[in-house]
């Protein structure tokens, strides 16, 4: 960066390399493939750890014991279910368009909720409030997610069930089935890996506005805004339909090589942040792949020879599968509806904003950069009306 005679400090473009603040919640460190939350890896807890415990260490800093393990879970449960406020508005958010668009529609509930619980600027109440608007937020977000797909598809919704963990209850809400545990484990595997990614777009947006002191759900839909973007959280159906439509290994290189020569972009390849192999990618594909089927195995081959690809026609890029790539091929093997891939990731994510929500509230400064004037030079006569 430089540091030009207006006094300006000249960033490159979309930030990238910029720290723009201090965090305790985890990091990336793309060069590495490696990425954590605190001070533990991210894929270790995904593979030894529950979800509710993942949530609880972003919430309060540590890993909870046998006593907060129970007594946290026994406050998620009460905050899941449909609050009353939303029953009557939830079915005309659902009718709304010509399809759902889910988190446009979460959006909106979230909002509706905010208003009638009255939920005060982060500016104007202690660190004890702001932590119990993030677990009702966080807790409810996916029975209105779930809600609202079923709404749209001609059922009634599903009030979550307390004896449920919260993948347990995803699944359940949306299919009306209790689901398999191979199933819920790997819905968990998903839900914890996804929880919070370093400073992408979303999580700095969620930040910005929880810096200018407005109340927590503000900030969360912001976020939802960014995250249901295509370049950002918007892709893991996408990433599935290259899969389908590429449809037989035969057909791999005549559908890809194509596409990369003309400067398409691959969905479900590529990342901001990561150099090498994104962790969270590898942990999926073994996760697909211990699911079984034909499905996890062809999209092995597909990774592999696209992988291929891109390294001969694209030199020294290092591109390779994102998290996006398996996380369908996850989801649809547990019965997800591709609709809901999105929505899925956005049920781990809002922890995730919800504690830099928190973090960025304590700190008490709002962010504020500045932009380079590069229009006509002013000031300019104004033209007679």
């Amino acid at each position: 960066m430089t540091t030009p005679s207006n006094g300006l400090i000249e960033a490159p473009r979309g930030l990238r390399n910029v720290a723009v603040t201090s965090t305790e919640l985890g990091d990336v460190r793309g060069r590495e493939g490696f990425y954590h939350y605190r001070q533990y890896s991210a894929i270790d807890l995904a593979v030894s750890r529950t979800f509710e415990d993942v949530w609880f260490l972003f919430l309060e800093g540590r890993l909870p014991d046998a006593a907060e393990r129970r007594r946290f879970g026994e406050e998620i449960a009460a905050l899941r279910p449909l609050p009353d406020e939303l029953t009557t508005i939830l079915p005309e958010i659902a009718r709304a368009g010509r399809e759902l668009q889910p988190l446009s529609a979460l959006r909106t509930a979230l909002s509706f909720l905010a208003s009638a619980r009255d939920l005060r600027p982060l500016w104007d109440i202690d660190a004890e409030l702001r932590k119990q608007d993030a677990m009702m937020v966080c807790a409810v977000t996916p029975t209105i997610l779930a809600a609202l797909h079923r709404l749209r598809t001609g059922s009634e919704p599903l009030s979550p069930l307390p004896a449920l963990s919260t993948a347990e209850n995803w699944l359940y809400m949306i299919t009306a089935r209790r689901p398999a545990q191979a199933h819920a484990k790997a819905v968990e595997t998903y839900l914890t890996s996804t929880i919070d990614h370093g400073f992408n777009a979303s999580t700095f947006t969620a930040r910005v506005v929880a810096s200018a002191g407005a109340d927590l759900v503000s900030a969360v839909t912001a976020a939802i805004g960014a995250f249901s973007g295509p370049l950002h959280g918007g892709a893991p159906d996408r990433a599935l339909e290259t899969i389908d439509t590429i449809g037989t290994p035969d057909r791999i290189d005549e559908w890809i090589r194509p596409r990369v020569a003309a400067g398409e972009r691959i969905m479900g390849f590529g990342h901001a942040a990561y150099r090498t192999q994104d962790p969270r990618a590898r942990l999926l594909r073994e996760t697909a792949l211990e699911l079984g089927g034909g499905l996890a195995e062809f999209a092995a081959v597909v990774e592999q020879r696209v992988v291929e690809i891109l390294a001969e026609l694209k030199p020294g890029r290092e591109l390779y599968a994102n998290v996006e790539f398996y996380a369908g091929v996850v989801m649809e093997l547990c019965g997800i509806p591709r609709s809901m891939f999105t929505p899925t990731f956005a049920v781990s994510r809002v922890i995730g904003w919800s504690a830099n929500i928190l973090e960025e509230a304590a700190a008490g400064k709002i962010i504020r950069p500045s932009a380079r004037y590069v229009g006509p030079e002013p000031p300019q006569p104004v033209p007679a009306g």
